[in-house]
């Protein structure tokens, strides 16, 4: 059989020569220093038995009162294809001394094996979302062939855990990266080991762990650390911290890009109106090219996040067209801004009311960025149901107390304060051991999330949702205000 000429002609590819399983059980040996006791191939990496699919290969990790040769039994029946392991089990497996010391190996066994455009992703606010796009943007570009952190998988743990599931074929990846103490981002960019590390901005997140906001600064500046040679830092340029990320970013960095709307930004907004289906149309400069693109996720805060996007995209050598496509096409996630429209009674009888789940997290940044968005959304009633902000240490009752201005500047009608954290705001609401209306918004103050689900589906006549209203839900991931969300959305229209 005589093959065709263009057949014989097609062009060869590196990867060609790179093997379509994630893993395979010698590769893991070698990569970890184990001993695998068959031949096996995987196709994931996962760390939870109850989440294990069919062919994957599970870690069984040890930390605090959890061991997971405990869950082995379940892996496999789940599927699991192998394990890692510090003692011989009667399944497939690799066996090391230490498996937390494995995962980090295997994390650095599968960065060193691509040839990749890597990108660290941080900051106080935003960098779930940023990250996010940013991937939509080179998956688009490179034609599925980028990867990413997985939810929120950015601390000593969940990085190594998101560069091992990296495959070998990938063209770009992008990791996001926390930190809640001084030395961590040092230690996770040295595993990531970016060409361009993006911080989004720097607040008071965590901020009960440093010396304010200058020592949150730094530590997100240690993301600059573990830059590739002559990688590319990016950095917000209307933060008051702008200049100490600038100096920070100039002894690890070949070149730094600043964002925002300061004359000095590299990538500069130029103009932003409501765009006609929804969203922002947006005009940027580049570096001396102007950007014109629509960025569907509400807010002023997704303004600046679109254009820390397009300068990564456009450091790493991706497809800003196919980036501009990504923004225009992107939904909220889940616990960040996913947007439901749940069956409502009463209120201006459309039946339904609009449900913002921003329940995965809260600082004080984040909590005036996403209510300034509920002051923009055009409903017949403002509903705010806000859970503690954690982590904020000796000012946590001021950060608590001063939401009150944003508040009364979104022009919110009815709040729900969850956690005892929330004590000093519902004083400064003029809240009394009764529910009242208390400076123009009707305010209550409960402990728990049930209380607050409790609180919100009341038949009284301050119940709801009513239709036509527009309910926020935010705190710290902590607080539990997930599980209100979830209620809330079982009977999504």
């Amino acid at each position: 059989m005589n093959a065709h000429p263009a057949m014989l002609a097609w062009p060869t590819s590196p990867d060609d020569d790179r093997g379509t399983a994630l893993w395979t059980a010698r590769e893991i040996a070698e990569a970890t220093g184990g001993r695998a006791s068959a031949p096996f191939a995987v196709a994931g990496v996962g760390i939870d038995s109850r989440e294990v699919m069919e062919g994957e290969f599970f870690l069984a990790l040890k930390g605090g009162n959890s061991d997971g040769h405990r869950f082995l039994d379940g892996a496999f029946a789940r599927g699991a294809a192998g394990a890692l392991v510090d003692r011989p089990v009667d399944y497939p497996h690799v066996l090391v001394e230490d498996t937390t010391a494995a995962l980090e190996a295997l994390a650095i066994a599968a960065r060193a094996r691509v040839d990749a455009g890597v990108i660290g992703v941080t900051g106080s606010v935003g960098k779930t979302g940023v990250k996010e796009a940013i991937f939509a943007a080179l998956d688009r570009g490179s034609r599925g062939r980028a990867h990413r952190s997985v939810k929120s998988y950015n601390n000593h743990v969940g990085v190594p855990l998101s560069l091992s599931r990296m495959p070998s074929r990938t063209r770009f990846g992008i990791f996001e990266m926390g930190m809640n103490h001084a030395g961590e981002l040092a230690a996770l960019t040295r595993l990531v080991r970016p060409h361009v590390a993006v911080v989004t901005t720097v607040g008071p997140a965590h901020i009960e762990n440093f010396n304010g906001e200058e020592g949150i600064a730094d530590a997100k500046g240690e993301i600059f650390e573990g830059l590739e040679p002559g990688g590319t830092a990016i950095i917000p340029a209307d933060n008051r911290h702008f200049e100490r990320l600038k100096a920070k970013a100039a002894r690890h960095a070949g070149r730094i890009v600043s964002f925002g709307t300061a004359a000095h930004a590299d990538v500069r907004l130029i103009d932003a109106v409501p765009a006609p289906g929804g969203g922002t149309l947006v005009t940027a400069d580049l570096e001396g090219r102007k950007l014109c693109y629509t960025v569907a996720m509400p807010g002023e805060h997704w303004i600046a996040n679109s254009l820390a996007v397009m300068a990564a995209v456009s450091a790493i050598g991706g497809d800003l067209g196919a980036a501009g496509l990504a923004l225009a096409e992107m939904e909220g996630l889940a616990g960040r801004g996913a947007r439901h429209r749940i069956p409502a009674s009463g209120g201006d009888g459309s039946g339904e009311a609009l449900l913002i789940d921003e329940s995965y997290n809260a600082n004080p940044a984040s909590m005036r960025a996403t209510l300034a968005q509920l002051g923009l959304t055009p409903a017949a009633r403002r509903v705010a149901v806000l859970g503690a902000m954690r982590e904020l240490g000796a000012d946590g009752p001021r950060y608590h107390a001063e939401l009150i201005e944003p508040l009364r500047a979104a022009k919110v009608d009815r709040v729900i304060l969850v956690g005892p954290e929330m004590a000093p705001l519902a004083e400064a609401l003029g809240k009394s051991d009764s529910p009242m209306l208390a400076g123009g918004i009707e305010t209550d103050h409960v402990q728990t999330t049930a209380e607050a689900a409790e609180c919100l589906a009341s038949n009284g006549p301050r119940g709801g949702p009513r239709g036509g209203d527009a309910i926020l839900v935010k705190g710290s991931n902590s607080v539990g205000l997930g599980a209100l969300v979830r209620a809330l959305t079982a009977r999504e229209n």
